[in-house]
């Protein structure tokens, strides 16, 4: 029979710990650009010909903000996969412990 398990029980649970950090500060700062935050104005990709729209000068930035809003989302989900891994790492570490040999 063939065994999924790649990782051993510390590295499983730093993995979980760090999947719901990941998850917790990715998804605020999805939420925080998706509603268009001022403080991370230094952290949306602005060049100069985005601000020469006649018209409206703020949506190529508001497009910017949720594109950037959209990857934080995009990278919460990795996380949730990868949390999601190590907690199978965990329980396939947990049933070894229990079986003979």
């Amino acid at each position: 029979m063939a065994s999924f398990l790649f990782c051993g029980p510390k590295l499983a649970a730093c993995g979980i710990v760090l999947s719901i950090w990941g998850v917790v500060m990715l998804s605020m700062l999805g939420i925080f650009f998706s509603t268009h935050s001022a403080v991370l104005i230094e952290d949306v990709p602005i060049r100069e010909e985005d601000m020469q729209n006649g018209q409206n000068p703020l949506q190529p930035v508001y497009e910017l903000y949720n594109q950037v809003g959209y990857n934080c989302f995009i990278a919460a989900g990795i996380y949730v996969f990868v949390g999601g891994l190590s907690f199978c790492q965990v329980r396939l570490n947990k049933r070894k412990e229990y079986l003979v040999h």
